[in-house]
């Protein structure tokens, strides 16, 4: 990239959304990235967290670098509203990377669209490696961002599932869950389900992306034998942790510090068998048994973060996309 060290191209929400990305792609790029971290060539530090006593608001600070790409990035995030309802939240998140070869600034964006396909291509792969050998019934709770991708995730990473089956309470996010799935598989249809208990007895794997007001929580006395869980947002009770035979996490330390909800009376969560890093590797599997029921947890490491906003600033700067800022003149 040509650039000196005196600017910054500065990617907006507006240059973001008009680049085209395929759901493999996306994928791809963020399997990547958990292979380069398992084989110690990568460097994803534990996130600094800040929160009022009141909880009104949380903010977290990522650093992380990429040891393919060579990159270093850092990654911001800052959430006020906590106790509102979504439509009143502020939420602001940007990534800028630095190019660890040149020393030089590649670019700073924003990070909603980066982490709304990470986290979905990330509960893919969860359900790729979770998932018993003849799932065929998808299951997600939460109809909001992550929910609206879900499905065509899940679809990318295991396409012989057959039903889809959505559980939701909002009529727009229904409709822009149905949307987005005709927008990528066109001939794939899904079934709105009222009975959540129903439903998670059918399901082989079961995707909750719910906000934190939903009263949906799915227990474990409710799932089949083989079922896979992956808990995104919320949607699924305790239990589902507690009383499952597997345990996998994209990082156990992330969990014990954004999963405390999860936890039992004692403020307790169970030991975490594998890591997702470690599973894409190939070094150990998710499941070892058929009729295992096995828990996800999903929490973004910042690496995959990196990765994806690096694609995109590479799909942005082909196109000569953004704006130069003059930033350290």
């Amino acid at each position: 990239m040509d650039r000196d060290d005196t600017t910054l191209r500065v990617l907006s929400t507006s240059d973001l959304a008009g680049l085209d990305i395929t759901l493999a792609d996306v994928v791809d790029t963020v399997e990547q990235a958990y292979r380069t971290l398992a084989a110690g060539q990568s460097d994803n530090p534990r996130k600094l967290t800040v929160k009022p006593a009141d909880g009104h608001s949380v903010s977290y600070a990522m650093l992380g670098r990429d040891g393919v790409r060579n990159v270093v990035a850092v990654k911001t995030s800052y959430k006020h509203g906590l106790h509102e309802s979504r439509e009143e939240q502020h939420y602001y998140t940007t990534l800028t990377i630095y190019d660890d070869v040149t020393g030089l600034p590649v670019a700073m964006m924003d990070c909603s669209r980066i982490g709304s396909l990470r986290t979905p291509a990330v509960s893919a792969l969860l359900a790729r490696e979770c998932a018993a050998p003849d799932a065929s019934t998808a299951l997600v709770i939460g109809t909001g961002t992550q929910g609206r991708l879900a499905l065509p995730f899940l679809l990318t990473t295991l396409p012989k599932l057959e039903r889809l089956l959505l559980f939701g309470t909002h009529p727009d996010g229904i409709a822009a869950v149905r949307t987005e799935l005709a927008r990528h598989f066109p001939d794939r249809e899904i079934e709105l389900v009222a009975d959540l208990r129903a439903a998670a007895r059918d399901a082989d794997v079961i995707v909750a992306t719910a906000g934190g007001h939903t009263q949906a929580a799915v227990e474990a006395d409710w799932l089949k034998p083989g079922a896979a869980s992956i808990l995104v947002g919320h949607g699924l009770a305790p239990s589902t942790l507690h009383r499952a035979d597997r345990v996998i996490a994209t990082s156990e330390a992330q969990m014990r510090v954004t999963g405390t909800d999860m936890a039992d009376q004692d403020g307790n969560l169970p030991d975490v068998d594998l890591e997702l890093p470690v599973v894409i590797s190939g070094v150990s599997r998710a499941r070892t048994a058929p009729e295992q029921r096995i828990f996800a947890y999903n929490s973004g490491l910042v690496v995959t973060d990196i990765a994806l906003g690096h694609r995109f600033a590479q799909l942005a700067i082909d196109q000569n996309l953004g704006a130069e800022v003059a930033l350290w003149r």
